[in-house]
């Protein structure tokens, strides 16, 4: 664990420094490392706050380069994902970065702690023909006042598989960069009416 932190750090540093552009590291409020491309090498991705704290956070992911083993920029996708983004906002509302076993990143956020209105979601971003890509979109919701109001959905969007109520049936297969994606892809998938 401590060398991950250690890396961690040496990358932030690396990223405020040269490849960033204009993210401010004070905005940063997430960070996963994986072989996002399966080169053998660290990528990186990142969660990072919004100058302007009425819009989502923003994803942004780094693939290390082949001959000089820097980080370099690969996909962006500002105002993404809905959730608290600083220290000062509501419980029930921190979103989170993560790097599963597959190579793949898992960016989950949440509303546990506001309102009758209860979800979590979950985007799994995937890297496929050189461009990072929505794999999956997993809902759950719940009524804290009705408690016959709930369910879960799970879309693989590459496949178009939908398991959702107990019952597995095909919605459309998509191909979605990360910065062309809409939550409502896959509600619309789901069978779920946005709010």
């Amino acid at each position: 664990m401590k060398s991950l932190a250690w890396a961690l750090v040496i990358t932030l540093s690396a990223i405020s420094s040269a490849a960033a552009g204009d993210i401010d590291p004070n905005r940063i409020i997430g960070a996963a490392t994986g072989d996002w491309n399966k080169d053998g090498n660290q990528d990186l991705a990142l969660l990072v706050a919004p100058k302007d704290e009425a819009e989502d956070i923003g994803i942004y992911i780094y693939l290390r380069d082949k001959e000089h083993l820097l980080l370099r920029l690969a996909a962006t996708a500002p105002q993404k994902v809905a959730g608290n983004s600083n220290l000062d906002g509501l419980y029930g509302q921190d979103p989170t970065i993560a790097a599963l076993p597959s190579g793949s990143i898992a960016v989950h956020s949440e509303n546990s702690g506001i309102g009758r209105d209860r979800w979590e979601q979950t985007l799994t971003i995937a890297y496929r023909n050189g461009a990072f890509v929505v794999a999956g979109f997993t809902y759950t919701h719940y009524d804290t006042l009705d408690p016959d109001n709930n369910g879960t959905c799970d879309y693989n969007v590459l496949s178009g598989k939908v398991s959702s109520g107990g019952k597995d049936r095909k919605a459309e297969v998509k191909t979605v960069a990360i910065g062309d994606w809409t939550d409502e892809f896959g509600m619309k998938a789901c069978g779920i009416s946005p709010d």
